[in-house]
């Protein structure tokens, strides 16, 4: 057991007990972060573009070029119409298992790296050890856009970054992009028994959704030789459809939900196309033709990198010796870590707890994947002095 695994602990509890949702500002939880890590000697930063909210990005150790990130976010998913077994912003221990929102996405590796910074303050660091933690992951790495055009203002250039998403301390190379959509349908309401006399806008929606079902049966073939993803293709999700208020009522409004999972950008180009042009060409020039108030608007609700597999990458090296482990995955789901890398930042993925257990109800870690991080920060250190 590594010395400060009872405060990693400790603070776990205390962040959990911050209900971050990423609907609610993270103000509380990040001005302690921040005072926590300053009371270290961490020279510390706020950066923000949205009311209520802010990253944190602080230094300990020289002032100077290289060194290392540690990056986290601290907002949640929400908890409504989950079946919590207890309050899920009070940390709560099983044996070996510690449960709440949060735990393990990504308040565990954020707790690691906090108790961590006790252990590099008291070192004598060669290289700085930075601390990344970012605003609204959830919803579009929001804050990380901020977080990272600051670090570019200011001139900061570390030279590699750990993403300490939950993949049970495996090291992950790469992940796909994203890309979520909603298209919204306004047509003419009117009573049921006389369509003619309306636009129907649920049925547009329901023939783009058709559409788009379609036409994603093509992206198996798009995908690259060499693609190491799980499925090895970009796939595209409808993930949601609402509209209507009542049996006889004519709906004039209908929304569409969904998403992509990208391999390569040229396949968000090929299918965004096609059904941009299914928009303009046949939809809405017949909803247009009925009447000049229909319309059709399609709006980008969040938008993330991949992060791509790095020739000789500096990172998966560093991690590699860190941990002992002598091989790389990827996964599906995405992350942070490619906003670093499209600034020059060699980054990997690699944290405690397992993703199976984000976004659940009583979700958790093990105080096993806690001590694993900090065998990994204790070895780190011993590298940067």
């Amino acid at each position: 057991m590594t010395p400060n695994l009872n405060k990693t602990i400790d603070l776990l509890d205390k962040l959990i007990g911050f209900p971050t949702i990423s609907s609610e500002s993270n103000l509380e939880c990040i001005t302690w972060i921040a005072d926590f890590l300053t009371g270290l000697g961490a020279r510390c930063t706020l950066s923000s573009d949205t009311p209520g909210k802010a990253n944190v990005f602080a230094t300990i150790g020289p002032d100077r070029d290289g060194g290392i990130i540690l990056s986290g976010h601290v907002d949640v998913v929400p908890v409504e119409g989950q079946d919590w077994t207890a309050d899920p912003f009070t940390m709560r221990r099983q044996d070996d298992l510690l449960f709440g929102r949060g735990a393990c996405d990504m308040k565990g590796f954020v707790a690691a790296a906090m108790a961590s910074a006790e252990y590099f303050a008291g070192l004598d660091l060669q290289k700085p050890v930075h601390f990344a933690f970012t605003y609204d992951e959830e919803v579009g790495c929001l804050g990380a856009r901020v977080l990272i055009d600051r670090m570019v203002a200011d001139g900061l250039r570390p030279a590699l970054c750990i993403v300490g998403e939950p993949t049970n301390m495996r090291i992950i190379e790469a992940h796909k992009g994203a890309c979520n959509y909603t298209t919204e349908f306004t047509g003419v309401e009117g009573h049921s028994s006389q369509p003619s006399l309306g636009i129907n806008a649920l049925e547009y929606a329901s023939r783009f959704v058709s559409r788009l079902m379609d036409i994603r049966e093509q992206l198996p073939a798009l995908a690259p030789k060499d693609s190491p993803f799980d499925p090895p293709y970009s796939t595209s999700s409808v993930c949601g459809l609402h509209s209507g208020v009542a049996h006889n009522v004519i709906p004039n409004k209908a929304s569409v939900e969904w998403e992509m999972r990208v391999v390569q950008d040229s396949d968000r180009v090929f299918l965004r196309g096609v059904m941009q042009d299914y928009i303009d060409t046949v939809l809405l020039p017949e909803m247009k033709a009925a009447s000049p108030k229909a319309n059709i608007v399609e709006t980008l609700c969040c938008e993330f990198e991949g992060l791509m597999p790095e020739p000789e990458s500096e990172a998966v090296r560093i991690v590699q010796e860190l941990t002992g482990a002598n091989s790389t995955d990827v996964v599906s789901f995405g992350t942070e870590a490619g906003f670093f890398q499209r600034i020059g930042i060699s980054t990997v993925v690699c944290g405690p707890g397992s993703i199976a257990q984000a976004h659940k109800p009583d979700e958790f870690i093990a105080i096993g994947q806690l001590d694993a991080c900090l065998g990994l920060m204790r070895r780190l250190g011993r590298k940067l002095v």
